[in-house]
């Protein structure tokens, strides 16, 4: 079974972007037949942010359109497809849900067998999919939602060594871009507005570095920016571009001396051979260079997903799938949608629990 050909179809839905890929598995790596995303971007942009109620709709008008076009994009009809792997969590519960139900219709129809992936092993797997790495490695999967120090030993097999107490750093990203009056998804535009900023004119917070351990909290760090900007609005009656240019620079500089430091203690705590980065915020340039700075003076090899894989895509769950598949991995029509789904289970959870189990 190792070293079958597997022709696998992806389907993710678990926040804003609507996916499907198809991918085929060989004996010596993978390879990406199609790769679909239908982003929500403009249905959202009014808001602020994403609206669950708007996304849930737009995934179950979407996904099988997606769908659809991976398969013709691959060249590959539904009978060459050997198992459907699809996003069953973490995520907007009305989105993964739209996704789920797609996949088990799928599945059902043609025959099909379904393998539900945990989202955040999508991410934690991706260095497996573009680089081949091999077991173990150590992953921060830092995204909009999640952001988290792992130690990854298998498709299923996963520690985690620490991660954020409130707000994940993709999250924070955005509330600064609101704060600032500028688009959404904010990262990139905060990205954008920091290039021509002074990152050292507003002393802003790096949270618990003075705490032991690879924990990180991101939520103070917005606060600070809040309360620099309504300091200039008070003095001024505004802010500048220049003004949101430096505060977006000592942001961004913020986020990216915690996320080395903590990497720092990570790797010394691990000993890990290879430093691996994924999620959306892994997107951003000056945290990915702190981060391979990071792993050159440990002597590990720094890997990061092309942009593209970065941010939600179907071609991980599809290759998560494959994975879990080969393992034996198989679910029938009781797989189930779900808002939170840890993936170190053993370890205690960071955010509390709730109705639906543990939050992170």
């Amino acid at each position: 079974m190792m070293h079958e050909t597997l022709t696998i179809l992806g389907i993710e839905s678990s926040c804003d972007d609507t996916a499907a890929a198809v991918l085929r598995m060989g004996a010596t790596g993978a390879e990406i037949l199609s790769s679909v995303v239908l982003g929500q971007g403009a249905l959202h942009a009014a808001y602020g942010g994403v609206v669950p109620e708007i996304a849930a709709r737009a995934h179950a008008e979407k996904v099988d359109v997606a769908v659809r076009a991976a398969l013709v994009q691959a060249g590959v009809a539904l009978a060459q497809v050997d198992a459907v792997a699809v996003t069953a969590g973490p995520g907007l519960i009305g989105g993964v849900l739209a996704g789920v139900m797609c996949a088990k219709g799928i599945a059902a129809g043609a025959g099909l067998p379904l393998i539900g992936v945990n989202h955040l092993a999508g991410h934690a797997l991706t260095p497996r999919l573009t680089d081949r790495v091999g077991w173990p490695y150590l992953m921060l999967l830092v995204s909009g939602g999640h952001c988290q120090f792992l130690t990854v030993a298998g498709p299923d097999s996963f520690t985690r060594l620490g991660g954020t107490i409130d707000d994940a750093p993709g999250e924070a990203f955005d509330k600064v871009a609101r704060l600032l009056g500028l688009p959404q998804p904010g990262g990139p535009e905060v990205e954008r507005a920091a290039e021509g900023g002074d990152p050292a004119r507003f002393r802003l917070p790096r949270p618990l570095l003075d705490r032991a351990g690879c924990d990180l909290s991101f939520s103070g760090l917005k606060t600070a920016v809040l309360r620099a900007r309504d300091a200039l609005i008070a003095e001024k009656g505004g802010i500048t571009r220049q003004d949101r240019a430096d505060l977006c620079a000592g942001f961004q500089a913020a986020v990216r001396d915690v996320l080395a430091e903590k990497t720092r203690r990570a790797l010394a705590q691990t000993g890990a051979p290879v430093l691996a980065v994924a999620g959306g915020v892994a997107a951003n340039g000056a945290i990915r260079a702190a981060l391979n700075e990071v792993a050159e003076a440990h002597g590990a090899r720094f890997v990061a997903p092309p942009l593209a894989l970065c941010t939600d895509n179907a071609a991980m769950i599809a290759h998560a799938g494959g994975a879990l598949f080969r393992l034996g991995r198989r679910d029938d029509m009781t797989l189930a949608a779900r808002a939170r789904w840890p993936l170190d289970t053993a370890s205690p959870a960071m955010l509390g629990h709730g109705k639906r189990g543990a939050k992170a």
